[in-house]
């Protein structure tokens, strides 16, 4: 029982705010020595020169300084403003263009607080403007704001893909489907809602002076280029061009090259782009050695075999396992983060999942669609802080959890789908 008491251990530890990396790596050390000894952590140099050597995490800081790039060239700014100028005559416009706006900066992009900030700085007065209820307009940035954890080229796939086993290309290309039915399912939430509530998602009068035609020649203008690049860095990884490390390297130059043509390029601009890619980086990796440690140290001590033994007793077999998952996965995303649970929770049951017989990218997948939900849950979904950070005085906390509990749902839901018919998302 020493690995299940470590483990609770360590969700206490963090619950009273210590630092993440360290309360793995100091609690494995505890319960390791006291366990096994000292010299059960003799191979862990060796653990530490495979995750040095694992090309597929390469992809992590590539993407993530394409996505900080992208972010300082005002792409979010011009796309709202277009997208907001094309669909505003729409009953629920704004919202609309907001949640198709979060859909193109999750492809490229990728960054939950950026994307959620910008929105909120931008998107936000705007349709509180034109007296939008101020849940819809709270909960429809901030579910919008995290498509990124879904949408290719996601760092939480990247992330799974190494930890699973399963090719990165194959999980970008299995997300797709899933993405853009989460997209048409929050719009025509929308739809309804304002068809429902007239006074809570009032329609833009048009600009006579501008032309229709000229609209859509902006809202193209703003939208092709992030596009292309998207093309590009998918279509080379599932063509089989390019690995999604050689994708991400290209999506790196191609933020940079889209950054010369929005004239946001300076050598100020890259050099913080690089140091915050640096931060994030080390936070993942400090994480991913101290969780190295902790798998160690659980497995050592027999953890494993319980949650195994555990698992496969469990009523229902394949589909007990897969909903007693996805029910501890969604608890524990109210308190911890995406890269926690990959590094520590992901690794406990991905042998059981392989033992049952689980076609591992629906596993991988439906892990992603559930850690995306853990950005809205109360009390410590990130998303709601990035909005909160920004929000205008007249927005409370309320507001913002009144506001994501629909699309909390609505994530739910998607995710029961492809739970219940993985056929239907190409996947069983």
């Amino acid at each position: 029982m020493i690995g299940i008491v470590m483990f609770f251990v360590a969700l206490f530890a963090l619950l009273l705010g210590f630092p993440v990396a360290f309360t793995f790596g100091g609690i494995a050390l505890i319960f390791g020595v006291w366990a096994e000894g000292v010299d059960m952590f003799a191979f862990m140099p060796y653990r530490i020169q495979s995750i040095m050597e694992n090309t597929v995490l390469m992809a992590v800081p590539l993407f993530v300084f394409m996505g900080l790039v992208l972010q300082k060239t005002r792409l979010a700014e011009q796309l709202l403003e277009s997208m907001g100028r094309l669909f505003g005559g729409v009953r629920g416009g704004i919202a609309i263009s907001t949640v198709l706006v979060g859909a193109l900066l999750a492809a490229s992009t990728g960054v939950v607080g950026a994307s959620v900030v910008a929105m909120g700085l931008i998107s936000l007065p705007v349709m509180l403007k034109y007296n939008y209820d101020k849940g819809l307009a709270c909960g429809t940035i901030c579910a919008s704001g995290t498509l990124g954890q879904i949408i290719p080229p996601s760092i939480v796939l990247i992330l799974l893909g190494d930890v699973l086993g399963v090719p990165v290309g194959d999980l970008f290309q299995a997300a797709l489907w899933p993405g853009f039915v989460l997209v048409g399912a929050y719009i025509l939430y929308i739809l309804i809602y304002a068809k429902l509530n007239p006074d809570a998602a009032q329609p833009i009068e048009r600009d006579a002076s501008v032309s229709r035609s000229k609209e859509v020649f902006d809202a193209l203008k703003a939208v092709v280029p992030p596009l292309a690049l998207i093309v590009v860095v998918l279509g080379s990884i599932f063509a089989g061009i390019a690995t999604p490390t050689e994708s991400a390297a290209l999506g790196g130059f191609g933020a940079i090259v889209l950054a010369v043509m929005y004239r946001a390029f300076s050598w100020n601009m890259i050099y913080q782009a690089a140091k915050e890619t640096v931060k994030v980086t080390a936070m993942v990796f400090a994480i991913l050695l101290g969780a190295t440690a902790f798998s160690m140290a659980f497995t050592y001590t027999g953890g494993d075999y319980l949650v195994e033994e555990w698992m496969m007793a469990l009523p229902g077999e394949k589909w007990g396992f897969l909903i007693i998952t996805m029910l501890v996965i969604l608890i524990l995303g109210f308190f911890i983060d995406f890269v926690e649970i990959c590094f520590i929770i992901v690794p406990i049951l991905a042998p059981v999942a392989e033992m049952m017989g689980i076609n591992m990218t629906w596993f991988a997948i439906l892990i992603a669609m559930n850690l995306q939900t853990s950005f809205l849950t109360p009390p410590f979904g990130f998303s709601l802080f990035y909005l909160k950070g920004v929000a205008p005085a007249g927005v409370t906390t309320r507001d913002i959890y009144r506001g994501v509990m629909p699309f909390i749902a609505i994530q739910i839901a998607v995710l029961a789908s492809i739970l219940v018919f993985p056929g239907f998302y190409g996947m069983g």
